[in-house]
């Protein structure tokens, strides 16, 4: 398996993990009062979000051609780093 294979398959785990922590946290949400519902919906909504951004991104290096693949790997380093900044804000905050 070559490193841009490695590379991609670690991040689509990390989608998938954030899958299963937005299912819990989904969960929870249909478990809440009218209140705390209402709340916790809006990081359900910002933890999707986050994943929604993650999986385009991962999408558009898979589709890189082997030429722009170091320097669209730079670039999803970057966003990467961020989206999963805003992701672990969203979950922190609604446990």
């Amino acid at each position: 398996m070559s490193e841009r294979d490695q590379y991609i398959e670690k991040a689509k785990a990390k989608i998938d993990q954030w899958n299963a922590e937005i299912d819990k946290m989904k969960a929870q949400v249909d478990e809440a009062e009218a209140d705390a519902k209402i709340e916790a919906q809006k990081q359900l909504d910002e933890a999707r979000k986050q994943r929604d951004e993650a999986e385009a991104r991962l999408k558009e290096l898979r589709e890189a051609s082997d030429d722009a693949w170091s320097d669209m790997k730079a670039g999803f380093d970057k966003a990467w780093d961020s989206i999963s900044a805003a992701f672990d804000s969203a979950m922190a905050r609604f446990k």
